[in-house]
């Protein structure tokens, strides 16, 4: 964690631009650092890139290993299932396992490489080491999620998504049965402090929520529940978390204490399976919908 001390020719300045000056690291790095809970503020977790300091507050970062510059050939052998594509965006339909950006763990053989070899141009387009991407799916969730072609639509999509002006709805299979068909989970989510890889429910972390709704509930031969999960924000393993924090693991899902021999499966049980907008520059209703795979189709037919 990196400790400094807003200086008096930062009073005032927005907090990504004061976070790219005193650690070194880009804007679109800072911004990102924001936006995964790892700047405090006066020892709070700040939530927005926009917000103004003062001189003297206390910033502290949680600054991890700059990865190596990220090898950005295109790689026309990534197998990039397109369900929509514009001069705008994509919607792209990722299958579990792939990864969508190089990152630490994976420098090469990602949706982006695939992506840029469809499209060259995209290089220029949001993050440099995440060209077009506005949100992300982990590499075991499978189904729907967009890619900005121009700078235009990504600032517009990334607005939106902050605004709540795009639905996501997902699919996934929880051990054991919530005590309500339906719920809201209002709870905020930043870094684990026992696992900085991990996320948690914190006092600390910033705003999340999720809707569900019981889809079905199996008994045989175990107990868990189908659901439809609706975001209304965009956290980092936001389904995942909140559903382990109110009792209610995502089967398979390693990470958060999910998998089990009793119903073995060898990714979260997680499909994002519904995308709706309006065209972020002609505002045009979209809608998408994914069928499950079939490997989490074989997962429900083995239950009764």
């Amino acid at each position: 964690m990196t400790t400094e001390v807003v200086p008096r020719a930062l009073d005032g300045q927005r907090l990504d631009r004061v976070v790219a000056f005193v650690t070194g690291r880009s804007r679109a790095e800072a911004a990102a650092l924001v936006d995964d809970g790892a700047v405090l503020v006066a020892g709070r977790v700040a939530t927005s890139r926009s917000l103004r300091v003062s001189e003297g507050d206390e910033l502290q970062v949680d600054l991890p290993d700059r990865a190596p510059e990220a090898d950005l050939t295109p790689d026309p052998g990534i197998a990039v299932p397109v369900v929509h594509e514009d001069v705008h965006l994509w919607v792209i339909d990722k299958p579990a396992g792939l990864v969508v950006h190089p990152g630490a763990g994976q420098a090469s053989g990602t949706l982006v490489h695939g992506l840029l070899a469809r499209d060259p141009a995209i290089r220029t387009v949001g993050q440099p080491d995440r060209p077009g991407i506005v949100h992300r799916l982990d590499k075991g969730t499978s189904g729907l999620m967009l890619v900005a072609r121009t700078d235009e639509a990504y600032e517009r999509l990334v607005t939106m998504l902050a605004a709540r002006q795009v639905e996501r709805g997902y699919r996934t299979l929880v051990w054991g049965t919530p005590d309500s068909a339906t719920g809201l989970i209002d709870a905020p989510i930043g870094r684990s402090a026992r696992d900085r890889t991990r996320m948690a429910v914190t006092v600390g972390g910033r705003p999340a929520r999720t809707r569900y709704e019981v889809v079905r509930t199996y008994h045989e031969p175990v107990e868990v529940t189908e659901l439809a999960c609706r975001l209304e924000t965009g956290r980092t393993h936001q389904i995942r978390v909140h559903l382990a924090s109110i009792g209610h693991r995502v089967v398979g899902d390693a990470r958060y204490g999910g998998q089990r021999q009793s119903l073995p499966i060898d990714r979260p049980f997680l499909h994002a399976e519904r995308l709706r907008l309006d065209h972020p520059i002609t505002g045009e209703a979209l809608s998408f919908t994914s069928p499950l795979p079939d490997d989490l189709t074989a997962v429900l037919a083995s239950l009764r």
